[in-house]
């Protein structure tokens, strides 16, 4: 196979942990005979340096003739003002809306090594296999925001229209029919007037195009108390953008690391966008100690959702594995005898090359 790939390393520890995508998957194309073209190219606060502009149109375009995009991470104390104009989150939101991607995908099944560093009793993690899907384009993050009253009242209006809802809980069941068949959809609906579309949309779709697929309706509110109590008892969690948002975060104590979740951000064609669900993590950038397995379960995400690689994806996701439980562990995860950056991407590499 022949597939362009456009790296967008960013800020932080983003460079340091796509050094080590690009390393696998070059890997990937040596061991299953691909053709991969890697094309790099900046964004968030590097690109804020080199040009003002925290997306590029050299950025852009490469994206938009890329067959899969990979991302590091964006943002940092240098560019943290949130009354600047100009922010390097800006660029990930307007890259996500030029390349039509609005469904997020976020899995979370805990490795029983990294699972001893979660907080959670082990027992609540036993059959942990999620996946959540938040809606990517809508809601507040992307509606009209602004100040009245000399800046004493601030507003952030969310926004949702039928059609916005109906693809993502689409794509939801689509997903779902190869799990467990079951969706939880995350609401506001005793508030919310988005959230009361949502649920009568949900409703709508699931019921008429996907009976096969057992659906419930949860609170957002009541959800933060399940996904702790209970994590095991839910499988495909399909919400807004915001809900999403929050929710991720909260998801991923249950992995035992944020440096362990991947993520695919993905449309109706086959390109999409790939990152780890951490942040550029300025406190240890450059030190050689970020854990690049998220971003290396990114790559797996990337080869099976855009470029239709099954086989080479579970070899990635089987090598990292694989490390996790021959102690190939980052700081994050090991008090002593940690591994760096590097060591931890070329283990994985080495792996993936030796498989059968």
């Amino acid at each position: 196979m022949k597939a362009t790939i456009t790296l967008l390393p960013g800020d932080g520890i983003g460079p340091e942990v796509m050094a080590e995508a690009r390393k696998l998957l070059e890997a990937v194309a040596t061991r299953y005979e691909h053709e991969f073209t890697l094309d790099e190219a900046l964004i968030g606060g590097a690109a804020i340096d080199a040009t003002s502009d925290p997306l590029p149109p050299a950025t852009i375009e490469k994206c938009e003739r890329a067959d899969a995009v990979l991302l590091g991470a964006v943002g940092g104390p240098k560019w943290s003002d949130p009354n600047a104009k100009v922010r390097p989150e800006q660029g990930l939101l307007k890259l996500r809306a030029t390349l039509g991607v609005y469904a997020n995908l976020r899995p979370v099944v805990p490795h029983p090594v990294a699972a001893k560093h979660a907080p959670l009793k082990p027992e609540l993690l036993e059959g942990v296999d999620l996946l959540f899907v938040r809606e990517l384009t809508g809601g507040a993050y992307f509606g009209e925001k602004g100040r009245e009253q000399n800046g004493q009242v601030a507003f952030d209006v969310a926004r949702y229209s039928v059609s916005e809802v109906e693809r993502v809980t689409r794509r939801a069941a689509q997903l779902a029919r190869g799990r467990r068949k079951k969706i939880t959809h995350v609401d506001k609906a005793n508030v919310l007037e988005t959230s009361r579309l949502w649920r009568s949309v949900v409703t709508r779709v699931l019921s008429e195009e996907f009976p096969d697929i057992a659906f419930e309706h949860v609170l957002v509110d009541a959800m933060t108390m399940h996904l702790l109590h209970r994590p095991a008892s839910f499988d495909v969690i399909l919400t807004e953008n915001l809900f999403g948002d929050i929710l991720t975060d909260e998801a991923s104590v249950l992995a035992g690391s944020m440096g362990l979740l991947p993520s695919a951000s993905i449309g109706d064609g086959k390109s999409g966008l790939y990152e780890p669900i951490h942040g550029s993590a300025p406190d240890i950038a450059g030190q050689g100690i970020a854990n690049p397995y998220a971003t290396l379960l990114s790559v797996a995400l990337l080869l099976r959702h855009s470029l239709g690689l099954e086989a080479e994806a579970q070899a990635v996701e089987n090598a990292v594995s694989q490390a996790l439980d021959a102690g190939v562990l980052t700081r994050d995860l090991s008090a002593t005898g940690a591994v760096s950056t590097t060591q931890a991407g070329q283990w994985v590499c080495e792996r993936l090359r030796d498989s059968a």
